[in-house]
């Protein structure tokens, strides 16, 4: 297993890297003939970008879609991207906030299904929460809406930790509830990545460096919204030196919980809890003793699942998720609510 990870993150390094080179890669895609014939129309609105491109990547072998291409010197004009949003059945919306809200105001044709992996409409009334495992109502939102908030690459770690405890009466929703979270460099952007990946880089990157000092990071509002904490959560997020990959731990003081819980008892109902999931593992209890009672940020690189963690003693618990930022944390989790939406198993065309 530790062979095929790495395989997963080397690939996952090589794609980023020549992330930049990739910006006119849907044309190119059409005019070879793979989109001829495909039946559901999709068109990616920053088809450019990290999250984009891994989209772009996933439907590679899918014949059920057909993907409207866009010319890299269009890529910002209003009026092709309007056009090709108002042809399309499902649009993926892989850009900055503004220009998200931008797009959707282009939208005239109301058939048309709208899955934003941007933090502009994740908390908007109207908009499904687009992680389906959280509840029966999520899923089913999900399925039938035609706007979905993609949630944010932390806050889907958070969320999974948090919301069933919330959910299940075991954690109280004033708790102050804290999270850290390490993270790979792609989830920042192009411009990050290209930073990250330069020669000539300033030595301070070699090191993990925290952010989001002032406690205003922009997946805070999600976090508190979606699980239904009375108090935003302290968060700590971490970006270090490697390209993908996500690992985020809430600590709990059993104490403060609601009832008499150890670790083994709060593994149990999470385990219950994403029973017959496909996309979320909760992993045996003690499974850390296999990696020497480490947990890596990287080993789920290039997978589009998440694994459960949960550790501790009678006094403190932790709660881990391990992900890909870019997988369950972005564009798979885009892709598992298209095929909700489409219909068909929910992990089509997704390495899980």
């Amino acid at each position: 297993m530790k062979d095929a990870v790495e395989s997963r993150g080397t690939e996952s390094e090589k794609q980023g890297a020549a992330g930049n080179a990739k910006g006119n890669a849907v044309w190119k895609y059409w005019k070879e003939g793979y989109g001829k014939g495909m039946k559901t129309r999709i068109f990616i609105d920053g088809s450019e970008g990290t999250t984009g491109l891994r989209i772009f990547e996933r439907f590679g072998g899918r014949d059920d879609i057909e993907i409207l291409p866009i010319r890299a010197e269009l890529r910002k004009d209003a009026a092709e991207r309007k056009r090709l949003i108002n042809e399309a059945d499902v649009v993926f919306l892989c850009l900055p906030d503004a220009a998200a809200k931008e797009s959707v105001g282009l939208v005239e044709n109301g058939d048309v299904t709208v899955i934003d992996a941007s933090t502009a409409h994740r908390t908007e009334e109207g908009w499904a929460y687009g992680f389906p495992e959280l509840s029966t109502a999520h899923r089913e939102a999900v399925r039938n809406s035609k706007r979905i908030a993609v949630p944010g690459c932390y806050a889907s770690g958070f969320i999974a930790a948090v919301y069933p405890l919330v959910a299940g009466g075991i954690l109280p929703g004033d708790y102050p509830v804290s999270a850290f979270a390490v993270s790979g460099y792609s989830g920042a952007g192009k411009k990050t990545i290209a930073v990250y990946e330069s020669g000539e880089r300033d030595r301070e990157l070699d090191a993990p460096r925290e952010y989001a000092l002032s406690q205003n990071h922009k997946h805070l509002n999600e976090m508190k919204k979606i699980t239904g904490l009375a108090r935003t959560p302290l968060f700590s997020p971490v970006i270090c030196d490697y390209y993908s990959g996500m690992l985020l731990t809430v600590p709990l003081y059993t104490d403060l919980l609601a009832g008499s819980h150890t670790p083994e008892g709060v593994h149990a109902f999470l385990e219950n809890y994403y029973a017959g999931e496909r996309f979320i593992r909760v992993m045996p209890f003690g499974k850390e003793a296999e990696y020497n009672g480490f947990l890596a940020g990287n080993s789920c690189a290039g997978w589009d699942g998440m694994e459960i963690y949960v550790t501790g003693n009678e006094e403190r618990v932790l709660v881990s998720t391990r992900f890909d930022n870019l997988g369950k944390g972005a564009s798979g989790a885009a892709i598992q609510c298209l095929n909700l939406v489409l219909g068909c198993d929910e992990w089509k065309g997704l390495h899980v």
